[in-house]
């Protein structure tokens, strides 16, 4: 059994199918076969199951690829790191991140952290939430993720950064414009913009709003906050969003953030494999931006 074997496997049991892979790799479907074979052997099981469109794995084939992936990223990601340890102030920091991540979050830090190591490339791949950045780091060699928290993901090491306080964004001229603050029950009844459905931040506000016993129905639904913002602005609706760093109404029509204190704060963060395994440079940019998270407060205006 092989390494090669090993990435192989996975690559057929994500792509369903031994030609494609043979496409890929440059080489002929019979190479690719012979992978699995000698892996079929090694165990004394069948790996995959034939049928007319491709194949799929056996039990036996799901559980060697779940661990093969697994171990495959995390060498491929700990050579990469040996590598940047030895080219000292060079290399590269990969970050998984949301659609509005950098801009709300990292924009001073990225600009802190690239004058002190101007040789360190600084890589960002977006995903559309965080169970998509932690498959992520689990299927690749990103360093870092910056998510929103929530229930523990095995192989994923969550840390908090900052907890962002609950707003209800209305236009200038809404009757709750003026409001120093609101409690959860004058929300109650209320038609407000939806979070992204299926997002840890909305199953956070429908928890924080539920042991309050706060109800409210929804106009339309959004796949970003930023966007909710936006449309509030418009007066197409209110929103109750987390109070993003720096964020403020622009246009003519201007833009409210009432504080909704008694709703639970949303915490947002890094995701990583093993915080001991970052290298020096993956680790300074995480602690520069989570620095600059701490100095840089939700405005209201």
């Amino acid at each position: 059994m092989t390494l090669d074997d090993l990435r192989v496997f996975v690559a057929v049991c994500r792509a369903g199918n031994l030609s494609a892979v043979a496409r890929d790799l440059g080489c002929t479907q019979s190479a690719v076969s012979q992978h699995v074979r000698r892996l079929e052997r090694e165990t004394g099981v069948s790996l995959l199951e034939r049928r007319p469109r491709g194949v799929v794995p056996t039990a036996a084939g799901r559980v060697l690829e779940a661990a093969a992936a697994e171990g495959i990223a995390g060498l491929d990601l700990a050579l990469r790191r040996l590598r940047d340890l030895a080219d000292g102030e060079t290399g590269s920091v990969r970050v998984a991140t949301g659609a509005t991540t950098v801009r709300h979050f990292m924009a001073d830090a990225i600009v802190d952290f690239r004058r002190r190591h101007p040789r360190v490339s600084l890589e960002f791949r977006t995903e559309s939430s965080s169970r998509a950045c932690f498959d992520a780091l689990t299927d690749s060699d990103l360093d870092l993720a910056w998510i929103t928290l929530g229930p523990p993901v095995r192989g994923i090491e969550q840390r908090p950064v900052a907890e962002l306080p609950w707003v209800l964004a209305v236009p200038a001229d809404d009757p709750l414009a003026d409001r120093p603050a609101l409690r959860p029950e004058e929300l109650t009844d209320l038609r407000l913009i939806r979070l992204p459905p299926n997002s840890t931040s909305a199953a956070h506000l429908d928890a924080a709003c539920a042991a309050l016993g706060v109800r409210f129905g929804y106009d339309t639904s959004v796949a970003d906050w930023d966007t909710a913002l936006l449309l509030a602005e418009l007066g197409l609706g209110r929103a109750l969003v987390p109070a993003l760093p720096g964020a403020r109404g622009t246009g003519a029509s201007g833009l409210r953030l009432v504080p909704v204190p008694a709703l639970r704060p949303l915490a947002v963060g890094w995701a990583v494999r093993h915080w001991d395994a970052l290298t020096p440079q993956a680790r300074t940019f995480a602690d520069t931006v989570a620095a600059r998270c701490g100095t840089t407060a939700p405005q209201r205006t």
